[in-house]
């Protein structure tokens, strides 16, 4: 063999190993690209997931505070109600001649 046709040789065996390793990389970089949008899919799901549960909470939280306040309000107005009543019964107790 005549030295030209060792370098053609060796320079096809190069140039096919250098398109077959672009090609290779191409295909990884395609199947890294993939995963990384999936990972980022994934995320943005359980992103999503987490501020559904937190409205949630926070809706559940405040129903919570307002029937709180709710019960509050409705113990005062039983305690006036009682106060009232006390003071009915106590004023009658006075107007009764029979009682004294």
């Amino acid at each position: 063999m005549s030295t030209l046709a060792i370098v053609l040789i060796v320079a096809a065996v190069v140039a096919v190993a250098l398109i077959v390793f672009a090609a290779t990389r191409r295909r990884t970089t395609e199947t890294r690209r993939a995963k990384a949008r999936d990972m980022r899919d994934e995320a943005e799901i359980s992103r999503t997931e987490a501020e559904k549960q937190r409205a949630a909470a926070d809706e559940q939280e405040a129903r919570a505070r307002r029937e709180a306040a709710e019960a509050e309000e409705r113990a005062r107005q039983a305690e006036r109600q009682h106060a009232q009543a006390e003071h009915q019964a106590e004023r009658a107790a006075s107007i009764d001649p029979d009682r004294r």
